[in-house]
This record gives structure tokens, sequence and C-alpha cells, in this order.
């Protein structure tokens, strides 16, 4: 379903798995992101992260990999984020919807920290992240984590303090009809995407603040 204009599928697919293989749209992001932040009077690199996942509904092409996520009641991947406290993206992990999320902190905040050039010392987690294996994960990276709770008497909406950032991220994500759902037969692919939309709203800023 692609535009006449453009070269045949084939030819776009594979080039397209060329620049996500080598990187190229995460280096963008991380260079955007960089940026913005000095645009602000902020350090290039952040000293604080936020972490949390979304469950994307399976699809034919995806559903190979798919798991059952038992609270949100849905068959898919999970999308594990770390955003900085502006929202954009530092690293993610693709996974089976049926994953913990605390069972993926030490690969996450190690690419963090490698994204960051160890400059994170904090990161924000919901309650999903409580216990302490993910926080000796955390603290083997050098990040301490410390987690943001409901307020015991909940009734309606409740802005969390910091949590809301990333949930902001993943209803950037969603502008995307691409993110929408897990259509990739490859977990790299999917995550090569939120790279490329990431890069793309983070130009979208820059160019609104030049």
């Amino acid at each position: 379903m692609m535009s006449n204009d453009l070269p045949p599928w084939s030819a776009v697919y594979q080039q397209t798995q060329r620049w996500l293989k080598a990187g190229c749209f995460g280096a963008m992001a991380h260079d955007l992101r960089a940026i913005l932040r000095m645009a602000l009077d902020r350090n290039a690199e952040p000293s604080a992260a936020i972490l949390d996942s979304r469950t994307l509904q399976s699809t034919p092409d995806s559903g190979s990999r798919a798991g059952f996520d038992g609270h949100k009641k849905r068959k898919g991947s999970k999308v594990h984020l770390a955003v900085d406290t502006l929202g954009h993206l530092l690293a993610l992990r693709v996974t089976p919807a049926n994953e913990q999320d605390r069972a993926q902190v030490g690969d996450l905040v190690k690419a963090v920290q490698l994204a960051a050039e160890q400059k994170v010392q904090v990161a924000f987690v919901d309650q999903g992240y409580t216990g302490s294996e993910p926080a000796e994960a955390a603290a083997g990276a050098g990040i301490q984590l410390k987690v943001v709770k409901h307020h015991q008497a909940k009734r309606g909406f409740i802005l969390l303090p910091r949590r809301w950032v990333v949930e902001r991220s993943f209803a950037w994500a969603t502008r995307f009809r691409r993110l929408a759902r897990d259509y990739e037969r490859l977990a790299t692919t999917l995550a090569g995407y939120h790279w490329l939309a990431f890069a793309m709203l983070m130009l979208e800023t820059l160019f609104a603040q030049s």
C-alpha cells in the first residue's frame, strides 16, 4: 500500500532494515534530545529518567512472538520505555506481553546509562517495579529506583509526580498509526520505529522553537 512515486516495497523494506540495524534512527534521536535539552539551558545528558511499559495488541504478523498480559487482559507485545524528564526517549526494549516489568530493569538501565554517558542517577517508576531485585539491578548500573505510588484514597484521575511524563510519551507514540498495534514480524523493527517516531517528534519541537 505504498505510494506509486516510491521505489518497490522490497527495496524500501531492505533499506529500512539496513538503517534499523545500523542504529541510524536511534543516533538521530539521541542527538536531537541533547540539542533540545541544551536549548532549554539543561545539561545535554539527563541525571534522571522515568521507566514504564505499555502493551500493544498483537496482529497476525506479530502473533508468533506475542504473550498474554494478565493485567491488561491483552495478547501482544510490551514496550518498555525509559525517557528523560522532558519525555524524550532514552532507551527501550520490546518483549512478549507476559514478561514482567521488573525483569527488564537491568537491561533497560544499562541502555540508559550507555545513552546518557553514565550521568543518570535516579529513575522514577510505578509500583510494578517494587522489590529488591529491580532495585539491585538498577543499583548495579549506578541508578536509584524511586517508586511513585498512587494515593491511598484514589478517586478519579490523579496526576502522579514524574510518572505523567512517560505516560505523555506513550501518548505521543500513539499518534503514529504504525505504533498503535504491533504490526511487525520482528521485535527489532517495532523498536526501531519507536526511535524514528521520537526523532520525528523532536524535530517538530525543534522547528517550532526556531
